[in-house]
Parts: C-alpha cells; structure tokens; sequence
C-alpha cells in the first residue's frame, strides 16, 4: 500500500509541472519556485514539532502528511522519484545509526 501510494502520487505531482498554476496548487507552488516549496516545508516540519509537543496523534500523523507531501512535490520539482529515497533508507536498513553517521562524517557512504 504504502509504496504505492507514493508512486502514484509522484505521477500525479509529475503531470503538476505542466499545469496551469492557477488550475491546481502543486502547479502554483512549482510556478513560485524552489524558495516557496522550501518555505512550505519548513512551515510543516513546524507545524509537525508542535503537533508531537502537544501529544495529539491524529494531529501528528495528519502534520507528518502534509509534510512528507511537500517534501515529495520537492522531490519531483528537482526530478528525483521518491524510489531514491526508499533505497537510501533500504540501504540503511540494518545498519547503526552511529556507524552510517561515522560513515557520513568520514565522507564515506
């Protein structure tokens, strides 16, 4: 489910780049550029913080989806498919966090 999920999102946020930014909000937020998907990240990842201070679950997972959507219209905006990012994580699956953090501190990957 949830892979598919992504993927079929990440059709629909491709066939966003085409649009007419008055016809949909992905189309607005890529006409306005990288700075505005930026900033609307940074508002979620807020919103997100606040809503795990405040110990509401629904409000975390509902926060936690707006964020991971504008990280994916991120994502598509600078050509990349959330696939990458399901091998990142599939390449660090098992692996300690301290060593890939070693890793990366290292300039090894």
């Amino acid at each position: 489910m949830t892979e598919d999920v992504l993927t079929r999102l990440a059709t629909v946020l491709e066939t966003r780049k085409g649009a007419d930014p008055s016809s949909s909000y992905v189309a607005g937020l890529y006409a306005k550029g990288l700075d505005a998907i930026l900033k609307k990240i940074g508002e979620e990842a807020t919103e997100t913080v606040m809503a795990a201070k405040d110990g509401a679950a629904d409000r975390i997972v509902y926060e936690i989806a707006d964020l991971w959507f504008h990280t994916l219209v991120l994502l598509a905006q600078q050509g990349l498919h959330p696939d990458a990012v399901l091998a990142e994580l599939e390449r660090r699956a098992g692996l300690s966090g301290l060593t890939e953090k070693a890793r990366r501190d290292s300039g090894k990957s």
